[in-house]
């Protein structure tokens, strides 16, 4: 996609490039403060799994510099905080990163640095970071092949480029039954606890319209990362992508 009258997908829906990061932003502003409630009705609290080992993976170290980009409410970077990193919290909507803060100064955690970022166009300096992480992100970002490539930019030479994101379950007679959970139950928890059934009918059909794995990996490549890897997890329901900058 080289312009912004480009048609993306926004859920089953085919819009204007910028009107998808116009109703993204409205998406996320409506959930904010319900979103990691939500997060654990939807996943029965798996979230908090997946989370944990996307971030052993990781392995942050003490004094590197990691940007976490989509960070919004914290999730990833309180893990990372433990381990004494320098974690630089990015994510274009300041209501998710509102949370986030409060959640932080709930915490007495005040050495996360929180920043205003769009994936696809970042401030910092070329080879900025030692690791960049995104986890349940990236699917929402409009030109996915302009983040990645933001991503390989901000890198050092020997950085680890680490997301975690939906994919499409391969067990058989799981994904039926996910499917039908995702579409028809999702929205009305969303319209339960959050108010909102149309915001999280639009995460699901997000989830759907991104690329399978074997895609997405090659989108890494293509980006410049070298030695990716995909970790399904739940047979793809969710998978761990990294890459390296060599």
């Amino acid at each position: 996609m080289s312009d912004t009258s480009d048609t993306v997908s926004f859920g089953y829906e085919d819009v204007r490039a910028e009107e998808k990061e116009e109703r993204v932003g409205a998406v996320f502003s409506a959930v904010a403060r319900k979103y990691d409630i939500m997060n654990d009705a939807m996943s029965a609290g798996m979230h908090r799994v997946w989370k944990d080992k996307f971030v052993r993976r990781v392995k942050p170290r003490s004094h590197e510099q990691i940007l976490d980009m989509a960070g919004g409410t914290g999730d990833i970077a309180f893990r990372m905080e433990e381990a004494g990193a320098r974690i630089t919290v990015s994510d274009i909507n300041q209501d998710m990163l509102d949370v986030g803060i409060e959640r932080a100064m709930e915490r007495g955690i005040d050495t996360l640095v929180w920043s205003r970022q769009n994936a696809e166009e970042l401030s910092f300096e070329d080879r900025s970071f030692d690791a960049y992480t995104i986890a349940f992100g990236i699917r929402n970002v409009t030109h996915i092949d302009r983040a990645l490539a933001e991503a390989h930019r901000v890198l050092n030479y020997g950085g680890r480029f680490f997301c975690l994101e939906f994919s499409t379950t391969e067990w058989p007679g799981f994904k039926e039954v996910y499917d039908a959970y995702s579409h028809k139950l999702v929205p009305k928890i969303g319209q339960m606890i959050a108010g909102d059934a149309e915001s999280y009918r639009y995460l699901i059909e997000s989830i759907r319209r991104f690329p399978p794995m074997p895609e997405f990996e090659g989108m890494i490549r293509k980006a410049g990362f070298r030695h990716t890897k995909v970790e399904p997890i739940m047979g793809g329901l969710v998978a761990i992508h990294s890459g390296w900058k060599v």
